[in-house]
């Protein structure tokens, strides 16, 4: 990559922390809607170093963070058109409930009034953050994409809340939910799972995320706008709405 490409790559990951590290300073209680951290804190604790943004903060002037939506038409563990004028991009772990909280409730109504109507892509990230359990279970997700059905194993893994590191998403574990799921090659499945493939997309995932400041999930970027936590529906729909108008400026 030439010098000059990979400066301005700098620079567009340095404004994206910044534009998040911003965010710090809007009051943060997104846990009472439904954040997920790490650390262990209950719902309705309020964590420090969370970015959240309020969809309707026009007056918040980020930079373009356009350049993190790959809208590649190969991307299993994506939905939606490559030219969909809005992106939202998910950081998530298999194992956050709040995560599951999404993914149950508010993901199929955006795919139903966004995706199916063309005006929003969804493109998911792996973003492991409780441990063993979290991980494994994102490379066994990166390799059910690999036969094409990610989303199938993505609503069988969240199809209910599940106790964390309980042995639930073991790698034998895994290879049976996949079965469930309809990958059709569960060797394959079991190689791809294990393969230095899915350990480097995962890390791909996992520093674009934390480039970005992301610290807890879910986390999402609705093109410009990041929204953090299981916030309610409304939220989303006003973002990608927000973001639609923008895009036809």
């Amino acid at each position: 990559m030439p010098a000059t490409k990979q400066s301005t790559t700098r620079r567009h990951i340095a404004l994206a922390a910044t534009v998040l590290a911003l965010s710090l300073t809007v009051v943060v209680t997104f846990l009472t809607t439904g954040g997920d951290d790490p650390s262990g804190r209950s719902e309705g604790s309020s964590p420090v170093n969370t970015p959240s943004a309020r969809p309707d903060d026009s007056s918040r002037q980020g930079p373009d963070l356009s350049h993190l939506a790959r809208r590649d038409a190969g991307d299993p563990m994506a939905l939606g058109q490559t030219d969909a004028p809005v992106v939202l991009i998910e950081y998530a772990d298999f194992q956050c409930p709040f995560c599951g909280k999404f993914a149950r409730e508010t993901e199929p109504e955006l795919i139903r009034d966004y995706v199916k109507k063309g005006v929003l892509r969804i493109e998911w990230r792996n973003f492991p953050v409780f441990g063993q359990e979290s991980d494994q279970s994102a490379l066994a997700a990166w390799a059910a994409a690999q036969q094409n059905t990610f989303w199938e194993f993505h609503e069988l893994l969240y199809s209910q809340e599940r106790a964390r590191n309980s042995g639930v998403f073991t790698p034998d574990n895994l290879v049976d939910f996949a079965r469930k799921a309809g990958v059709p090659d569960l060797e394959e499945f079991r190689n791809d799972m294990n393969s230095k493939a899915a350990r480097d997309a995962l890390q791909q995932d996992k520093e674009e995320g934390y480039r970005l400041g992301v610290t807890s999930t879910p986390a999402f970027l609705v093109n410009n706008t990041p929204i953090l936590g299981a916030m309610p529906t409304p939220t989303f729909e006003k973002a990608i709405e927000k973001a639609a108008k923008e895009s036809k400026r």
